[in-house]
């Protein structure tokens, strides 16, 4: 092989190097395709959806209600769990009569069909914590649940912000 040749080839390595590393670097610290599995985040999305999420919007800052969060499952670090963010640290939520109650006001939730099942509360979310519900109530695992509790902010993974997959359904969350 020549010298040109031996140029070439050092130069395509070095360039594949170089996509492998930033690929992992972005997909490690700013965003990575999570894929939604169950109905508990439905109607806002589907079973089978994929989300983009950004893992570096926690690092600069605090979740805020109202975001649609992953993180960690409390009970089992190994899972990843979709839900959207009620309460932020400070809050006092409650659950009464089929309402969600946040610092003794009830909740305008246009994103859930009919009520949230259950009793709960009043409580005081800790400092670092956020508490999190599913969109479909009646079939959500949530911060309602002893073994989800609340969610301490080391075990977010980041904010979904587009559905990317199936492409007739793309769009931004809210």
């Amino acid at each position: 092989m020549n010298i040109k040749k031996k140029s070439e080839v050092f130069e395509w390595l070095q360039a594949i190097l170089i996509a492998v590393i930033l690929a992992l670097f972005i997909r490690a610290f700013v965003v990575e395709i999570f894929q939604v599995e169950g109905e508990s985040m439905f109607p806002t999305l589907y079973d089978g959806e994929r989300l983009a999420v950004n893992k570096f919007i926690y690092r600069i800052g605090s979740p805020q209600k109202g975001d649609i969060i992953v993180f960690k499952y409390p009970s089992d670090p190994r899972l990843d769990y979709i839900k959207r963010v009620i309460a932020v640290e400070g809050d006092t939520i409650e659950i009464k009569e089929g309402k969600v109650i946040v610092n003794g006001q009830v909740m305008k939730e246009e994103y859930i069909q009919g009520e949230t099942p259950g009793n709960f509360g009043p409580e005081k979310v800790p400092e670092n914590h956020v508490f999190v519900l599913g969109d479909n109530r009646k079939n959500s695992k949530d911060s309602r649940f002893p073994s989800v509790g609340y969610i301490p902010f080391r075990n977010l993974k980041g904010k979904a912000f587009f559905v990317i997959w199936p492409i007739n359904r793309w769009r931004m969350l809210n």
